[in-house]
């Protein structure tokens, strides 16, 4: 394997000379950076990355932090950030937290470690160390709705409470007056602030209605339970789930149950990931846009890599509800209500 003492043999150059051509650390003529790169390819090298990193102090590595990989939502926002990326000459590493905030302080510290150039979370599990620890270390970061802008931190804020606004008035026009919700994990920032956007809606439109919160967990499963519970209480004409997957789990509980969606019970997601418009029924949902939360994400961190002492950058994500076939005019809900729980005592 050629080592850099051969490039530079080959090419006639000291060592400092091939790393200033390869790391475009300083000015080298024309011909110069030509009889490098010449030999660079004769000997098919490879500049060890690790050492650069060490040298420099950083790398041309991005580190990203997702919640769930699982949740088809993710790999869209992967995918748009690792193209962001490449096009500003990065790569991206991945790490998957699995709604741990213990993970997530894990894999950071350990992307720290490797010296990455910045770091991606787009994630709502962390704890304020780990956030006072970022800081101290003056790594570039990018947080996802969940942090506050600083000395190389920049922010993603997410339109949630237009979103879950837009979906309440969107049922409220098709008459319906009783409206659930599934929540996420309490302990998340980013289910409590949906949370909180519906209550405050419905507390505007809606004010002499019944508050009907439900637990889930970001998770199918947990739309699943939480319509469990839903179809033991006083059946509502309508759902909003925070997220779409627990909106799939609701829907496919509701129909296990005998249910029509959405002549008996309209449901609402959030995100619109890709499976949105191809269940049955097309799902009815609060549009999250990957591709513009990934290019955002890359821009914030060139930001503060390109002004490091400058503060860092936020912008605003706006959120749209898409509707689909979920959602329908609102049932009798005595008559209905009635015949269900007859059905369901027989």
């Amino acid at each position: 394997m050629s080592s850099i003492k051969d490039i530079a043999s080959e090419a006639g150059v000291s060592t400092a000379t091939v790393s200033h051509v390869i790391n475009k650390t300083r000015f080298v003529s024309a011909e110069v950076r030509a009889r490098v790169l010449k030999a660079i390819e004769l000997h098919d090298y490879y500049p060890n990355a690790h050492a650069r990193s060490l040298a420099s102090g950083s790398s041309r590595i991005l580190g990203l932090v997702i919640s769930d990989i699982a949740n088809p939502f993710f790999p869209e926002l992967v995918k748009s950030i690792e193209a962001a990326a490449f096009e500003h000459g990065y790569d991206v590493v991945l790490s998957n937290t699995n709604y741990d905030a213990e993970r997530t302080s894990h894999y950071v510290r350990r992307l720290i470690e490797r010296k990455v150039a910045g770091v991606a979370l787009m994630t709502s599990e962390m704890d304020k160390a780990l956030i006072d620890e970022l800081a101290r270390r003056e790594v570039s970061v990018v947080f996802l709705d969940s942090g506050e802008t600083g000395l190389h931190m920049s922010n993603l804020r997410v339109g949630y409470g237009e979103g879950i606004r837009q979906a309440i008035l969107h049922l409220v026009e098709l008459g319906h007056r009783s409206i659930a919700f599934i929540n996420g994990p309490p302990h998340l920032h980013s289910a409590n602030r949906r949370l909180e956007a519906f209550r405050q809606t419905m507390r505007s439109v809606l004010p002499d209605s019944p508050e009907q919160i439900f637990q889930g967990d970001f998770k199918i499963e947990g739309g699943t339970n939480a319509a469990k519970e839903i179809l033991a209480a006083d059946l509502p004409t309508a759902v909003v789930a925070a997220n779409d997957l627990m909106a799939f789990g609701a829907i496919s509980e509701f129909r296990r149950a005998g249910l029509n969606v959405p002549c008996d019970v309209s449901v609402v997601g959030f995100d619109d990931i890709a499976f949105s418009s191809l269940i049955e029924p097309a799902l009815t949902t609060v549009s999250l846009p990957r591709r513009e939360l990934g290019r955002l994400a890359v821009e914030a961190l060139m930001s503060t890599l390109a002004n490091p002492t400058q503060h860092g950058v936020e912008f605003e994500i706006t959120t749209a509800l898409i509707v689909r076939n979920s959602t329908a005019q609102a049932r009798n809900i005595t008559t209905k209500a009635k015949k269900f729980k007859i059905k369901r005592q027989n």
